[in-house]
């Protein structure tokens, strides 16, 4: 018998790349209420249409807002600017595993917002079993060196940190290339 996760399409989250989408929306308006009031929510989904769909979930949860009775006024995908520089992540989510909800806090060092996101999915996947329709992610924040809590992200701020290489492999020229060697070349210098 396969297992659970081998059910369904391939890796729900390791396709297709996170993106950010800002989604502004509210109730239709009425004759009791004809100017509603607009509720903004920052989601991380794979596609436009997966972002509406979670915008709805949640503003019916929180809102007693849904598809029927709301509408969507703006849904666009948020860009950062640069990035290029790497910066520490704060992500506070809330995931279903096996026996229950549990809400955590973790840190992430990216390049990118979404990175740090998708970096979010593929580790709750490999340490808690967490599928990508049971995490919610409530609030994500760029965090400064100081206020860094990890230990994980915490040894990388060491500004003389040093990697380095145990073993050398060194380049030869074509000419004198060869594919057998009679001595065992060294990589320890």
């Amino acid at each position: 018998r396969p297992s659970r996760a081998c059910k369904g399409p391939a890796s729900a989250m390791g396709k297709d790349p996170v993106r950010c989408y800002q989604i502004l929306g509210r109730m239709k308006p009425s004759e009791k209420d004809p100017q509603p009031k607009v509720y903004r929510m920052k989601l991380f989904a794979k596609n436009q249409v997966s972002a509406r769909s979670k915008f709805w979930y949640f503003t019916s949860k929180l809102r007693r807002v849904k598809k029927s009775n709301g509408q969507i006024l703006s849904c666009h995908e948020l860009v950062e600017k640069n990035r290029r520089i790497v910066k520490n992540y704060g992500v506070w989510l809330r995931y279903e595993s096996r026996t229950g909800t549990h809400n955590m806090y973790k840190e992430y060092r990216e390049l990118s917002l979404n990175a740090a996101i998708q970096a979010v999915y593929n580790d709750l996947a490999g340490r808690n079993r967490a599928l990508p329709r049971g995490i919610q992610i409530i609030r994500t924040a760029e965090i400064k060196p100081a206020s860094v809590k990890r230990n994980n992200v915490k040894m990388f701020l060491n500004s003389a940190i040093k990697f380095p290489v145990p073993h050398r492999i060194m380049r030869v020229e074509k000419k004198y290339k060869s594919t057998f060697k009679a001595q065992r070349p060294n990589t320890f210098f």
